[in-house]
């Protein structure tokens, strides 16, 4: 059977998941007396499952001539193509809405973007675990595609790894990194389990830590792919309360590098993880803002005289640290303390912050989004040679640890990437101001979508659902800012490539 599937298009095999997975929501349905609902997830799956089978049979033989090509466009496909068929069962369920809503929201969680066009609570329990699962699957797919199709093709940051980790690379893609198909499925087994487990984890934690199973699995879900959905309760309000909070953060640590997935946890790894870039620059990152935050907020507290309020003092601590570790993995929760800090200090949520935290973004091969941390090491680490020179213009760099710490042309690639992450931000705002929006409404969407933050759309557009009242052509422009985003512009543009199609 393995053998089988391997010979049946990514797209398909992955359109066949999606399909079957549309029955969990629909056992969740039926237990809580929702039977429309049920019938129109399982009706909805059956279908596409039929419709997939048949489709499956009728391209088992075919060999397409350059596989790599193939899973390329089989990933952009995932992401433009399948939420058509997640929106399906959400047609019968979801009332007074139009298919552009729908397929909208369903690229949202596809891409692991998050947000929604609707009001929290004019969905019910299982539409929410279901965008939560599409957001899963999302998650999931980036990941494996990480390894198993950009790291070959050095994109999606790889072409600023060092040697470690392209190393680490091969060994879950596979030695062979000329059989695209042994390498994909050598990545899926290797990293499926670990995902899986993880989010179980998480989910039966916060479950015995007094949440309800439900929403426990969609935060569990949601924070592992990054994508910040949740049904109508808010965190920090749940059953699990500060200390489902704290697991949560644990948790989204595995946003900030691939390293910590490993499952050689040896002394060794444990000491390269200590030096491991990305987490020290996280780390950095994430102290400073939250230091910068909280001072703000005692410099507010201190005009309206409310510093002996020490619980405040250190709820504003606590939510400034866990909202910008949110904001930084481009998942997008907010503490509940995040709220009471500007209360107790009278200051208002600093977007701009938050904005520029999502454009740093997580680690390389994660579900996060954003530039990435490597990328912007290898810009630092070049920005802080440059200065060396200009005060010791004839020095020499030696061939220790430093040197190879980024690969030749790392830098060159990292610094084109953040120019084309720039351009496409000026570019997709030109694109929504066209279409009615004011300029830092639509500055703030294109970021959320480049970057995949969407809950950063929703602060400042003005909560869950604010986005529905946008134009159609702004919620296209969107759409397809998602895309671009959870594939980055150096994959499109290997698609583009003359060079790429020729056999």
């Amino acid at each position: 059977m393995p053998a089988l599937i391997r010979r049946i298009p990514l797209l398909v095999v992955l359109a066949a998941a999606l399909s079957a997975s549309m029955f969990v929501p629909a056992i969740h349905a039926v237990v809580n007396d929702r039977h429309r609902e049920a019938q129109a997830f399982f009706y909805a799956g059956t279908l596409l499952l039929a419709l997939i089978g048949g489709i499956a049979i009728a391209t088992v033989r075919t060999k397409p001539t350059n596989i790599t090509r193939n899973h390329l466009i089989a990933l952009l496909s995932v992401f433009t193509l399948l939420p058509a068929l997640a929106a399906v069962p959400l047609t019968d369920i979801v009332p007074d809405t139009r298919a552009l809503n729908l397929y909208v929201e369903m690229v949202a969680a596809m891409t692991t973007t998050g947000g929604s066009l609707f009001a929290a609570d004019r969905l019910s329990d299982s539409v929410h675990l279901w965008r939560a699962m599409v957001a899963w699957q999302g998650g999931f797919v980036i990941w494996i595609a990480a390894i198993a199709i950009l790291a070959p093709l050095n994109l999606g940051g790889f072409e600023v790894a060092d040697g470690n980790v392209t190393r680490g690379a091969d060994r879950i893609g596979g030695a062979d990194g000329s059989d695209p198909v042994a390498r994909l499925t050598r990545a899926t087994m290797t990293l499926g389990p670990i995902y899986l487990g993880l989010t179980a984890l998480l989910w039966g934690l916060l479950v015995a830590s007094g949440e309800r199973a439900v929403t426990g699995l969609i935060f569990a879900m949601s924070t592992l792919s990054t994508s910040g959905i949740t049904n109508a309760t808010s965190l920090g309000e749940n059953g699990a309360g500060l200390g489902g909070e704290m697991l949560i953060a644990v948790f989204l640590l595995f946003a900030l590098s691939r390293q910590l997935f490993s499952t050689d946890m040896n002394r060794d790894h444990i000491r390269n993880l200590a030096q491991d870039r990305e987490l020290r620059i996280g780390a950095m990152l994430i102290a400073l803002v939250t230091v910068v935050l909280f001072a703000r907020h005692w410099v507010g507290a201190l005009e309206v005289g409310a510093l002996a309020d020490t619980e405040a003092a250190l709820g504003a601590l606590w939510g400034s640290a866990f909202t910008v570790l949110s904001f930084l993995t481009t998942t997008g929760f907010e503490s509940l303390h995040w709220q009471e800090a500007q209360q107790w200090s009278g200051l208002g949520a600093p977007s701009v912050l938050l904005l520029g935290l999502a454009i740093f973004g997580g680690g390389v091969a994660t579900t996060a989004g954003g530039v990435k941390l490597l990328r912007i090491y290898a810009l630092y680490a070049h920005g802080r040679r440059e200065m060396a020179l200009l005060v010791h213009p004839s020095s020499i760099v030696s061939g220790r640890a430093g040197a190879r710490r980024i690969p030749s042309g790392g830098t060159e690639a990292a610094w084109v990437f953040f120019m084309l992450f720039a351009t496409s931000i000026a570019g997709v705002t030109l694109a929504l101001t066209l279409t009615g929006l004011e300029f830092e409404t639509a500055m703030t969407l294109a970021i959320a979508c480049l970057t995949t933050t969407g809950p950063l759309a929703e602060i400042v557009l003005g909560g869950p659902g604010a986005i529905n009242v946008l134009p159609d052509a702004a919620k296209v422009v969107a759409a397809m800012t998602m895309v671009l985003g959870r594939l980055e512009a150096l994959a499109l543009i290997a698609l583009l490539n003359p060079d790429f199609w020729r056999d």
